[in-house]
């Protein structure tokens, strides 16, 4: 009887299963209020509020400070926020940078400060130990004038470098079109204002805001709450309170018509996009969860509408996202992509169709659903991270947010409809209201851009300037420019007479916090023969022209250069060619006056068969100072001292290219008709 009801029991399940259609995926569950963890919270009499996430799975703690400071503009002094944490982190009263890192690096542990912030982390067997040394940092800091002097360097060198960075010169241009120059989050460091910085800047930022009833220290990790409250009263507990004066913030104006923001520069091979204007969307908003999912659909993520049109339909880029952020204060929305500068017109086109068609109707409900799950399996994954409750715990009090804000963000997430995000989109994204910023080749792209609005021109530092297109002078041909340079560096008869020229330099590349040297020596020898010969830590690379044939050697591998090199390697081979470039067959075009180092200069674009490099001329002295060697990078020359009666550039800074850094050479040593070693060029 049992037998026979087993085999009855059996056909009930194989036709309740064959009832089931397992071509439709199984209707999600409710969400449900999430039982987001605890986090504690007490205050110390000096108004620190402490925010502890006990979490015993590892037996490491994190102190973090962060100081609500609101923003903060630095004016004539722009750039020392950006130092200020290096300098205070390098010492105390009793200890020197170097000490500190000694009991740091002991114990395995970190510790790092910024203008805002401030914390540190170990084993929770040394939780006083690394207390000690924050607390040393932040009530006795030292401040001092060696490390100030090389974050100076440091930064004015990353000025430099940024220079020549097309995304950074975009991100400058945009929040300076979005907000002005004078406002917090408008203004930018330039060599100047970083040259302004004292270290009394530094101490008066700290004496301004590193009090206790401005800061909230978050405590995560294998740490009970009794021990938290004993610690943070020894340790913290005495630490006075003061008053802070706090600015107030200006909102930015809105954006009332669409307007591009042109940044020329002439050896792009790609242009930069970017779609911007400030909005207002504050966490807790009601509207805050149902923007991220819309943004999702229109450029979050490499599956989203922008993506698709711009890199898997069109092939114009490697990638084209958007954002749509979140602040107190303000928020930005912004879509961006790199484009060839062909594309940069019909990229542009895309970007606002797609702007316009989430406005103008609803989006599927398959994409609903395809962001929805991806920003649950982002949620949920950020939850494994056992800082997350507490730094939930800092928004909520920050941004006065109900108790159960971020335990209510499924049900939020799971009630938003196809007509919620058409809403959102209508009142979020204005594509007839937004600045649209562009840093590529003008000559290339210009043209093509007016139809989409008026065009306002920068330079790099968003100053503004005149129309590149307009600046071309007519009455001078590029064989007069050339002819000044030769007559400057020594005349034309000097310059005949040099048949070899030796150019013996070295640099230091800083990189990730480490100095590595780099030793170079250039032979040259009339009429084509030429060696670069550069040393690094793995041995010495080769760069040669021998009349016509173009090789490297490295790692004592011969090999032919990649695609146009071997042109760009007759270019840098010839020794003095801007005397005979027509005879050797590059084309010449004069392309106008720019500004190079805030000198006026002259530029040429010399083909050289199958790539174009451009050539800057100082319009006053004659002199070269710059070349773009297109996907290898930018050559900036300085410093010419006369050699034997030739004048040569003792400076020479590259950047861009496949360099991650800029890096300049000094020459040492430059040696005019000297004896070469036929062999250099034979390797």
């Amino acid at each position: 009887m049992k037998r026979f009801l087993t085999l009855a029991l059996a056909f009930v399940a194989i036709g309740a299963t064959a009832q089931i259609d397992r071509t439709k995926l199984p209707e999600p569950a409710p969400a449900k209020e999430l039982k987001l963890g605890k986090s504690e919270q007490f205050t110390l009499k000096n108004g620190l509020k402490v925010i502890l996430a006990e979490n015993h799975k590892l037996p490491t703690v994190s102190w973090t400070l962060s100081f609500n400071t609101g923003p903060i503009t630095e004016g004539d002094k722009a750039g020392y926020a950006g130092i200020f944490g290096q300098v205070l982190r390098a010492g105390t009263t009793s200890k020197t940078k170097e000490e500190l890192s000694e009991e740091i690096d002991f114990m395995g542990a970190s510790v790092s400060a910024g203008a805002t912030s401030m914390s540190a982390f170990s084993l929770s067997k040394y939780k006083e130990e690394i207390l000690d040394i924050m607390t040393d940092i932040l009530y006795n800091p030292s401040f001092p004038q060696d490390e100030f002097d090389r974050a100076i360097e440091q930064t004015l060198t990353g000025l430099k470098q940024a220079k020549d960075d097309p995304n950074g010169i975009a991100a400058r241009i945009r929040s300076m079109v979005n907000y002005g120059k004078d406002h917090p989050y408008g203004e930018s460091s330039t060599e100047e204002t970083v040259n302004n910085i004292s270290i009394e800047d530094l101490k008066q930022h700290y004496a301004d805001y590193f009090k206790p009833n401005i800061a909230y220290l978050v405590i995560v990790g294998d740490i009970t709450k009794k021990e938290a409250q004993k610690l943070a009263k020894k340790y913290f507990g005495d630490w006075e309170k003061g008053d802070v004066e706090k600015e107030s913030f200006e909102a930015p104006k809105s954006v009332e018509k669409t307007v591009i923001s042109l940044v020329d520069r002439p050896s792009s091979v790609q242009s930069v996009i970017s779609i911007s204007y400030p909005v207002e969307n504050k966490p807790g908003n009601a509207d805050a969860t149902t923007i991220s999912v819309m943004n999702e659909i229109l450029g979050g993520s490499g599956s989203a509408r922008l993506f698709m049109n711009l890199r898997e339909d069109k092939g114009y880029t490697y990638g084209a996202y958007s954002s749509l952020g979140s602040s107190r204060y303000s928020a930005i929305f912004n879509a961006s992509a790199s484009v060839r500068n062909e594309v940069t017109d019909s990229a542009l086109t895309e970007f606002m169709n797609e702007l316009k068609r989430i406005r103008e109707a609803e989006v599927t409900q398959e994409e609903l659903d395809l962001a929805v799950n991806s920003m649950r399996g982002s949620f949920a994954r950020g939850l494994e991270n056992r800082s997350t409750v507490a730094q939930y715990a800092l928004s909520t009090e920050l941004n006065d947010l109900p108790e159960d804000y971020y335990a209510n963000y499924l049900k939020r997430l799971e009630a938003i409809t196809v007509q919620d995000i058409q809403r959102v989109a209508q009142k979020y994204i204005r594509p007839d209201k937004a600045n649209i910023v562009i840093v590529g080749k003008a000559e290339e792209i210009l043209e093509s851009l007016r139809p989409f609005g008026p065009i306002e021109f920068y330079d790099v530092e968003g100053n503004v300037v005149e129309d590149p297109s307009k600046k071309v002078i007519a009455d001078i041909s590029p064989r007069a420019i050339l002819d000044k340079y030769i007559e400057a560096i020594g005349g034309r008869d000097a310059v005949d007479g040099v048949t070899s020229l030796v150019n013996k330099s070295s640099a230091t590349l800083n990189m990730g916090g480490q100095s590595i040297a780099l030793g170079r020596v250039v032979y040259s020898q009339s009429p084509d023969k030429y060696a670069d010969v550069q040393t690094v830590p793995q041995g010495e690379i080769y760069q040669i022209y021998n009349s016509g044939e173009a090789f490297l050697v490295m790692a004592g591998q011969k090999q032919s250069p990649p695609g146009p090199f071997a042109a760009l390697m007759k270019y840098q081979g010839t020794l003095f060619g801007e005397r005979f470039y027509e005879e050797i067959g590059f084309e010449l075009t004069y392309k106008g006056t720019s500004k190079v180092n805030d000198k006026e200069t002259h530029r040429i674009e010399v083909n050289i068969g199958g790539m174009s490099v451009n050539e800057y001329y100082d319009v006053e002295s004659g002199l070269k100072v710059r070349i773009e060697l297109g996907p290898s990078g930018t050559i900036d020359l300085s410093d010419y001292r006369e050699v034997d009666g030739i004048k040569i550039p003792y400076s020479f800074s590259q950047k861009g290219g496949q360099l991650p850094v800029a890096i300049e050479f000094k020459s040492e040593e430059v040696t005019v008709n000297g004896e070469i070693d036929a062999s250099v060029f034979n390797k």
